[in-house]
């Protein structure tokens, strides 16, 4: 894995613009970066993320289990209370999920290291599915990169297929956003592109536009009955609107599921390391007040202070992460007790927190890269990698191209 500079393609920009891919630059700061690429051997893409990636997609839904079997655990990770049996219940029906993003942290050189799974609603879809794959074939065609050049991207294949192996042809899915958030618009859009491509009907609709039919259906602006909706809107909000007293009434198959909204939770970080301490893609988290009551002397679970006492070090380096926020939101870095980098709070730093060891980010060329493994399915099919001037990856990251070359 290293960093390598190179010329951006010429008209990047307005082909940007006229693809809809309006974002490209944001808050007076580039969004997309092609003024250099991160190059993969093929070794570190297939052994070092596709498969570990693979391997912790399993490991998420044994927690899953083990978590809608648990009152305890449900109300850990703050699941709201009258909602439990609709999210066990779409567990245990097997509703289906289409896709997630592992964050990896990830320098080449040793097991990729799980920070966060963004498992409900995962943007940067269109970045990296479509516009880099377009990147790509372009600087093959001028010769900046060689033919035998490849990427690690066959996410809009793979959701083509999703889709088609999950809906009969001509099912009518609708998609759902906040109206005026583009890059929300262009997440769904490209969800929409490969549903089309499956042969199904995919309608966009503005999240607020959404109402209830005179039956308790859900409908779009256009009273169209919405059967299967994608929804763009977190389980932890949507769980706490007064709609959420209609979903299980409605009759609508939601993607991505309720059952999800409990591994799109910073709370599934502890329980996987309780379930699978050691496993080595993983960092050792704990839920903050049990920490809190081990290091004061108090009297966590004996297995969480048995496990704790195994990782010493966490004391005295560590992240405090709320069990909900977005774009590195509300987060604090811990060095020898004290807080030695903290990112805005933006509204999460009222809930419930975690602690994770501290796991430091590479740095290339003064900026340092998070690693998004794309699962869609139970199958890991391409990266989009950001990359921070800080050491908290924040919502004015940089999305960077890559290259496999061997």
């Amino acid at each position: 894995m290293r960093k390598v500079d190179m010329p951006e393609r010429p008209g990047w920009r307005e082909a940007a613009a006229e693809l809809g891919f309006t974002f490209a630059d944001m808050h007076g700061e580039p969004y997309w970066d092609e003024s250099s690429a991160y190059e993969f051997t093929l070794r570190e893409i297939e052994d070092d993320i596709e498969d570990p990636a693979a391997e912790l997609h399993g490991l998420c839904r044994e927690a899953v289990a083990a978590i809608v079997a648990s009152e305890e655990l449900m109300t850990r990770l703050a699941i709201p209370e009258p909602h439990w049996d609709l999210v066990a219940e779409s567990w245990h029906r097997n509703a289906p999920e289409i896709y997630g993003r592992f964050d990896l942290a990830y320098d080449g050189t040793g097991p990729a290291k799980l920070l966060e799974y963004n498992a409900d609603t995962p943007t940067s879809l269109y970045e990296s599915a479509s516009f880099q794959w377009g990147w790509l074939e372009e600087q093959i065609a001028l010769g900046v990169l060689r033919p035998t050049d490849d990427q690690f991207n066959s996410i809009h294949e793979a959701l083509v297929e999703r889709f088609r192996t999950l809906f009969p042809p001509g099912t009518d899915l609708h998609f759902a956003a906040m109206a005026g958030n583009p890059e929300d618009y262009a997440t769904v859009e490209a969800m929409g592109w490969a549903a089309r491509e499956a042969g199904l009907g995919a309608h966009y609709t503005d999240l607020e536009k959404i109402g209830l039919s005179e039956d308790g259906q859900f409908a779009d602006a256009e009273d169209r009955v919405i059967g299967t909706l994608f929804k763009l809107y977190p389980w932890e909000d949507l769980l706490r609107d007064p709609f959420a007293a209609h979903l299980a009434g409605a009759g609508c198959l939601l993607l991505e599921p309720a059952w999800k909204a409990v591994v799109s939770n910073k709370g599934l970080l502890p329980v996987l390391w309780q379930m699978f301490e050691g496993h080595p893609n993983l960092l050792p988290a704990f839920f903050l007040a049990d920490v809190e009551a081990a290091l004061s002397g108090g009297s966590p679970a004996p297995a969480v202070a048995a496990s704790f006492a195994r990782v010493p070090h966490l004391a005295r380096e560590h992240v405090v992460k709320p069990l909900f926020s977005r774009e590195g939101a509300s987060i604090s870095i811990v060095e020898n007790g004290q807080v030695t980098d903290a990112s805005p709070d933006q509204g999460y730093a009222g809930h419930p927190k975690i602690v994770q060891a501290y796991q430091p980010l590479p740095v290339f060329d003064g900026f340092r890269p998070v690693i998004g493994a794309w699962m869609v399915g139970i199958a890991c099919c391409g990266v989009g990698i950001r990359e921070d001037r800080g050491r908290i990856t924040q919502d004015l990251s940089r999305f960077k191209p890559h290259y496999i070359r061997d």
